[in-house]
């Protein structure tokens, strides 16, 4: 018996989202619902807080836990940001982009 076992299930139960970055060389983030697309200079993920990207040098996914929402990044950090839907231009023009 898990400790989510007293709740019914349809009510979802929200994840904390927390970021850790250690001297701009490793990331982690808890809260992530999904790793929409990655590559070495940047990373596109959902978190329970909207949609954030992180941007920088030889960019490694070295831990993925999809159960418990954890990520870690290794790399050369530079730029972490989230696309909030009240940034609807910044957010279209990010996705144009990214699937041209």
């Amino acid at each position: 018996m898990n400790e989510y076992s007293n709740f019914p299930s349809s009510n979802r139960v929200e994840m904390d989202h927390q970021v850790k970055l250690n001297n701009r060389k490793s990331l982690e983030i808890s809260g992530v619902k999904e790793v929409d697309s990655f590559d070495n200079e940047e990373f596109l993920l959902e978190t329970v807080q909207g949609y954030m990207i992180i941007r920088g040098q030889n960019l490694q996914l070295k831990n993925l836990d999809v159960g418990s929402g954890n990520v870690t990044i290794k790399g050369r950090i530079y730029e972490l940001s989230y696309i909030d839907e009240t940034q609807g231009e910044k957010a279209k023009g990010f996705f144009s982009k990214l699937f041209r």
